[in-house]
């Protein structure tokens, strides 16, 4: 009986954790304090926060600027961030907002909310201060769930969209229509700038990144109110696991929520 052969074995660099791994550069963005966070694994919206910081960055809005939160998962992180913040009650950031750039208006206001905090809670406070024009910026993370009360539906979950009270997805005859708030907005005059992003991968970060700034850049030039919306994973409330979620966003979401620019008055 013939002895077995040995096979030779090849090993690879990547194949072997290094020993003297050192870091090669810091790429936090300059207005965020601290990277570390506690929100989920997965989450999209530190990318989506961080983008908004990137774009001030590039603007060197800096040290004129004033971020006005929402209450949400996305509130944890706005004790990172090297900017002027103001809290807001449920809904109300655009008010908030309105009232800070009326006082100052050489200041660059921005809000950022959640779909639930803007879209449930407050739908009429960002519909009022874009038919008024006001010259600020809104920010809307939408991943169809209230994250921070238990990831249950919201008026932007849409057809099929696993929450935690639509655990087969959402039904339109039981649960009714998803809203596109991005749509909305959009119609109404007193608005300069209209887009929806998303963060699910690295070319739409980067597209969403533009858009952010394109939205300054119209607040810097006086166009009316300016309304992001930025698609985000939440694999938490979707009962998904973390390496599907931006799958999920794209299949499930994106078909309802169409990433692109809706409107702009930019020359």
């Amino acid at each position: 009986m013939s002895e077995p052969r040995s096979i030779p074995v090849t090993v690879l660099a990547s194949d072997v954790a290094p020993t003297d791994a050192s870091l090669v550069a810091d790429f936090t963005p300059s207005l965020v304090d601290v990277g570390e966070h506690h929100l989920c694994p997965g989450c999209g919206e530190p990318i989506a926060i961080r983008a908004v910081m990137d774009a001030i960055t590039l603007h060197g809005l800096a040290d004129k600027c004033v971020a006005v939160f929402g209450i949400g998962c996305s509130t944890a992180f706005s004790n990172n961030l090297d900017v002027e913040v103001l809290q807001a009650l449920h809904g109300r950031a655009p008010s908030v907002a309105t009232g800070v750039v009326r006082m100052r208006p050489e200041l660059a206001v921005f809000t950022i909310q959640g779909d639930g905090d803007l879209g449930n809670e407050g739908l009429q406070e960002v519909l009022h201060a874009a038919a008024r024009g006001e010259n600020i910026v809104c920010i809307m993370l939408n991943n169809g769930v209230f994250g921070e009360t238990g990831g249950h539906l919201t008026v932007t979950t849409t057809i099929g969209q696993r929450t935690k009270n639509t655990l087969d997805g959402r039904d339109e005859k039981q649960h009714g229509h998803p809203m596109r708030i991005a749509e909305l907005i959009a119609q109404i005059d007193g608005v300069g700038y209209v887009a929806r992003g998303a963060v699910n991968d690295a070319g739409n970060v980067a597209r969403t990144k533009r858009m952010i700034v394109d939205a300054f850049t119209a607040q810097q030039q006086g166009l009316g109110l300016s309304f992001v919306e930025i698609l985000t994973m939440c694999p938490t409330g979707w009962f998904v696991p973390t390496d599907e979620a931006p799958d999920y966003l794209a299949e499930t979401i994106a078909g309802t929520h169409s990433v692109g620019v809706l409107r702009s008055s930019l020359p």
